[in-house]
């Protein structure tokens, strides 16, 4: 299953952050909140549920 570990604000926050924990190894996932063509509001970061302490660990490291 996926879970949510971050909401970013903005489309290119969240790639941002794919982009780190990619980089870690892990399974990512970029959702937008709600579905509209706009590259504004908010989107979700998803990792497995398996991995949701590790990427909450990389999270902390990185500056966003």
């Amino acid at each position: 299953m996926w879970a949510v570990v971050y909401m970013a604000p903005s489309k290119e926050i969240a790639e941002k952050i794919k982009e780190h924990l990619v980089k870690e190894s892990l399974l990512v996932r970029v959702r937008p909140v709600q579905k509209s063509s706009c590259k504004d509001g908010y989107y979700e970061v998803l990792v497995l549920e398996c991995e949701i302490e590790e990427a909450h660990n990389i999270l902390y490291q990185i500056e966003i």
